[in-house]
């Protein structure tokens, strides 16, 4: 574990039942089995809440006792750090993108936080184009190295439909929770998402419906199609509140 302390300046109170859906998405992620560690966190398009599920999951996992870091690995267009007000008490953030580029051990790029059980490892610096990054011995033996220290790790990557990485991340993880924000993105893109999914050879382990009005009354199966969704349902249930919708 890391010596070196965040702190998180901006972690805002969610309401009663958006809480209790991510603790919906948290008991899923456990049923998944002991093989599942490395956990990707994606998105079709950006702006669709793919890094509020990551960082709300991995708090909710942490909270409840169980080892988990949260991997920053939109290492193009990262806000992370900044949106969520992420500092250290002392000396620099390391960042994910400067120790994949550099000879730094993992346990100063690791960051310790208030939560006993919940580490983070940010990204601080931007790159243009991170791909050799990415598909480098050094960020493999990273993931592999955090799964041997934490029962999970979830790793925020950046959206599909734009740039390959999560592709190539994809690929050296056990499965994808593929976040959907409701009402913009469309049946077709969300089917490229799973094929591109499949060509990674990485499992689709759940679809997140996020930003979801009125699913009480039934908004989700006439915009979306019960059927489609339907697929990967079933066997743990469904989760929602008024803006937002889990189904595994």
């Amino acid at each position: 574990m890391s010596n070196q302390k965040a702190v998180i300046g901006n972690m805002p109170e969610l309401p009663y039942s958006v809480e209790e859906a991510i603790n919906g998405l948290r008991i899923n992620v456990g049923f998944l089995g002991n093989d599942i560690k490395k956990i990707m966190i994606i998105s079709t398009m950006p702006d669709e809440g793919k890094s509020f599920v990551a960082i709300q999951l991995w708090r909710q996992m942490a909270e409840s006792g169980t080892p988990s870091i949260l991997v920053d690995a939109d290492l193009r267009k990262s806000v992370t750090t900044e949106k969520y007000g992420i500092k250290v008490e002392k000396g620099k953030i390391i960042g994910t993108s400067y120790y994949l580029s550099s000879e730094y051990p993992l346990e100063k790029a690791i960051l310790h936080t208030d939560l006993e059980f919940g580490d983070i490892m940010p990204n601080t610096k931007n790159v243009v184009n991170p791909s050799r990054l990415i598909e480098g011995k050094r960020f493999d033996d990273m993931l592999d190295e955090l799964a041997a220290k934490y029962r999970y790790v979830f790793i925020d990557t950046p959206p599909l439909n734009l740039v390959s990485d999560g592709e190539r991340i994809g690929n050296r993880c056990d499965g994808a929770i593929l976040v959907v924000r409701g009402g913009t993105t469309s049946k077709t893109m969300v089917r490229n998402s799973i094929q591109q999914l499949k060509r990674a050879d990485c499992p689709l382990l759940g679809i997140v419906l996020n930003r979801v009005e009125g699913a009480r009354s039934g908004y989700y199966y006439k915009k979306y199609g019960g059927k489609y969704y339907g697929r990967y349902g079933g066997k743990y249930g469904k989760y929602y509140s008024d803006r937002y919708y889990f189904k595994k």
